[in-house]
């Protein structure tokens, strides 16, 4: 049984969305969750709900980290946080993965320095899932864990999407992309036209460069970004569809007045809302830890907290980490070309 170390005090609504989440991971997902926190707090929501049967623990963690605390100090004065107690479990092989839905910056920070990165791996990559206008699913990376991030690092962001990509959704050759500011391999910055011609001469699927416009089209499976431009990508993408979701629903309410219309519109907006709605997604793995890490929105709800966790499991059973390892080891070893 997979067991999932889960940081009960990370979200907007902790322990309660973490409690709720964790109880229908464990009822639905079989798997075993360890809910790291103040134990208390954590307990008073747990009595709330009928669990006995189910694989949940508590695992006390006097600290909390908040979303105002900057990710070194969290990293240097809360040495028994919730997040450092999780990843220390993951660390010392007593849960299989971390997940948590708190500060973004101090669970990278953490994830990084308490468990440590793959020996293959320069800097993790936060990758993002997001459906396109194919209904499939496209991949961003990074999206955040790097703010400066060189050449060689988005080469091993390209590899590790490439092995995400194919893993989870049985693509075998994904079509992967460098996010830029057009097409033609002249356009770019300097890091943009280095990494490109790097990739060109890789054994991946490179299919060139692609603009913010096209990265929702589905022509491409896996994009690749510097953090810092991903980050923006990412929360200007979520700002547009609650903005889009938004114009609808007024649009809908205002301007029907046949209950069929209405009901189909109604329909219509439902499914729009179902297929954007993050906590389908779950979170976003961190790819490159020695200890599979996933990162929920802050404002997750139980349904989140249980994909995130169906999320960290999946990567768990299907070794994400050795196959990580296994393909830049031997990237490493071949000679660059170009």
């Amino acid at each position: 049984m997979t067991t999932i170390a889960l940081d009960a005090m990370g979200g907007d609504h902790a322990p309660r969305v973490e409690v709720e989440g964790a109880i229908l991971a464990a009822r639905e997902l079989g798997v075993r969750v360890l809910l790291v926190g103040v134990e208390t707090q954590v307990r008073s929501e747990l009595a709330r709900h009928r669990y006995r049967a189910l694989p949940i623990e508590i695992v006390h963690a006097p600290e909390v980290i908040a979303m105002t605390d900057s990710p070194s100090q969290a990293f240097r004065r809360k040495k028994e946080s919730s997040l450092h107690v999780a990843a220390r479990l993951v660390r010392d092989g007593q849960a299989d993965a971390l997940v948590s839905a708190g500060n973004t910056g101090a669970v990278m920070t953490i994830a990084r320095f308490v468990i440590g990165t793959l020996p293959s791996v320069d800097r993790p990559a936060l990758a993002a899932a997001f459906p396109n206008m194919k209904e499939k699913i496209s991949v961003i990376l990074d999206v955040g864990a790097n703010v400066d991030s060189k050449p060689e690092h988005l080469e091993q962001f390209a590899v590790m999407g490439d092995i995400y990509f194919r893993t989870i959704w049985g693509v075998k050759r994904p079509r992967v992309s460098l996010l830029s500011i057009g097409e033609e391999e002249a356009k770019g910055n300097e890091l943009t036209r280095e990494v490109a011609n790097r990739l060109k001469h890789s054994s991946l699927n490179f299919v060139g460069n692609v603009e913010g416009r096209d990265v929702f089209r589905g022509n491409v499976d896996v994009v690749v970004c510097d953090g810092f431009i991903g980050n923006i990508a990412l929360k200007l993408s979520e700002g547009l569809i609650e903005h889009i979701r938004a114009m609808l629903k007024r649009a809908i309410q205002s301007s029907l007045t046949s209950q069929i219309g209405y009901a189909l519109s109604k329909r219509a907006f439902n499914d729009f809302r179902r297929r954007t709605d993050y906590s389908e997604t779950g979170g976003a793995p961190l790819l490159g830890v020695r200890g599979i890490t996933v990162i929920g929105h802050g404002r997750s709800n139980p349904n989140a907290i249980k994909n995130a966790i169906r999320v960290a499991s999946e990567l768990c059973r299907c070794r994400m980490n050795e196959k990580i390892e296994q393909e830049l080891s031997a990237a490493s070893a071949v000679p660059a070309r170009g």
